[in-house]
């Protein structure tokens, strides 16, 4: 039991911060606890406080509605904040999304469909950020906040605080493609916030670090990355991992068991070759 605790520390950690947020976002619905209120929007700390979601304060720029100060506030507290802790940490650690996408994944390990399932459809990774760009466009053509409008990310958010509607079927539908169509197909491949944040993390502060010198090259960590692609220095060089697309939800420090991975702070001034070769 101990190991398998040490094992899935992060995963544990990373499923208390997840289901605390939304059982604030819960309770101060259902029963006036105002500790954290709002969606994933828009929200308030303790009342005071303004939170927001800069990916859709940048929508609603451009399609020309006025935006409040409390709400460029809000968006530039998270905006630093994640540009610190890593863009895509909100991927990993907040996205109630991240709840279905890793079920489907652990489904398909459950019933060996990766084999079967995974190189069926070819999408690239670049796609995120294709639909981001588009966004924008509609967003600016449409006048209205273009992303916003469909985000499953939205609608299992505000279906979890304030009761689960139609979202149900786009939940279902993004489920199915992970686990029949693409693996990681949603956060990895297609969902333009995680594109967003991926471009804000590229110079945060707390990064996975690789330590080549006691590598063993298993490849643990590549088999449980969702984006697998950002390990390209393990068994090569010691370095930072250095990419905005890193979710730092720590999988891969937790199955190194040479602790050949691990969390530390970026160093801006000494970069080496590691970090050079994996931009």
């Amino acid at each position: 039991m101990k190991t398998w605790i040490l094992t899935h520390r992060f995963t544990l950690a990373r499923r208390v911060v997840q289901l605390s947020i939304l059982g604030l976002y819960m309770a101060a619905n259902a029963y006036g606890f105002m500790l954290l209120s709002g969606n994933l929007s828009s929200s308030l700390v303790m009342g005071t406080i303004p939170l927001a979601d800069p990916f859709a304060v940048l929508q609603m720029f451009a399609a020309g509605a006025l935006v409040g100060m409390d709400v460029l506030l809000g968006a530039l507290i998270i905006l630093l904040f994640y540009m610190v802790v890593g863009g895509r940490a909100f991927c990993s650690w907040v996205c109630p999304m991240n709840l279905v996408t890793d079920a489907a994944n652990w489904t398909r390990k459950f019933f060996l469909l990766d084999r079967a399932v995974e190189r069926k459809i070819w999408l690239s990774r670049n796609v995120r950020y294709w639909v981001l760009g588009l966004s924008i466009i509609l967003s600016l053509t449409m006048g209205v906040a273009a992303f916003e409008m469909l985000s499953p990310i939205g609608m299992l958010h505000r279906g979890l605080i304030f009761g689960m509607g139609m979202g149900g079927a786009a939940l279902l539908c993004i489920f199915l493609f992970d686990l029949f169509a693409v693996k990681h197909g949603w956060c990895g491949h297609i969902c333009p916030l995680g594109g967003f944040y991926s471009l804000v993390g590229r110079l945060s502060l707390v990064r996975v670090k690789h330590d080549h010198t006691v590598c063993t090259s298993c490849m643990k960590c590549k088999e449980v990355c969702p984006e697998k692609h950002v390990l390209g220095i393990v068994s090569k060089s010691s370095g930072t991992i250095v990419s905005g697309e890193c979710t730092n939800c720590g999988r891969c420090v937790e199955v190194c068991e040479s602790h050949a991975l691990f969390f530390g702070v970026r160093n801006y001034i000494n970069t080496n070759v590691g970090e050079k070769n994996d931009e």
